[in-house]
């Protein structure tokens, strides 16, 4: 499977982004999630969402703000940012599962079995 997240731009501090990651031609088989990279830092998890798209997963950072979610049709994974922070730059990576994959594992990148390319988010002051 190939990803390939888009949607990453420049956005001033306060503003709205939604980022995409479609699959190439398929469904999702399994969990889809988001996970982000700073410079100098480590990636971190940031959004989840399951095979049915019924259960979501949230960063504590993020909780509120951001919202992810799929459409099937589409085979397309959304993750609608609002009121960015600075310290939400980064790059932004979509992950999926090929099978399903308990709840409990959403937040771990060793589960997931395809990467897309990243988004670049930069949020200025």
């Amino acid at each position: 499977v190939q990803l390939q997240a888009s949607g990453g731009g420049l956005v001033q501090t306060g503003g709205s982004l939604r980022l995409s990651c479609a699959a190439s031609g398929r469904t999702f088989d399994g969990a889809v999630g988001w996970f982000r990279q700073a410079p100098g830092k480590e990636r971190e998890f940031v959004a989840a969402i399951s095979r049915g798209g019924r259960i979501t997963d949230y960063a504590e950072s993020v909780k509120g703000r951001f919202t992810i979610s799929k459409d099937n049709a589409e085979h397309t994974v959304y993750l609608q940012m609002k009121r960015l922070r600075t310290e939400d730059t980064a790059v932004y990576y979509c992950a999926a599962r090929s099978d399903w994959m308990s709840g409990i594992a959403f937040r771990d990148p060793v589960q997931y079995d395809y990467w897309g390319q990243g988004t670049l988010v930069t949020v200025s002051s």
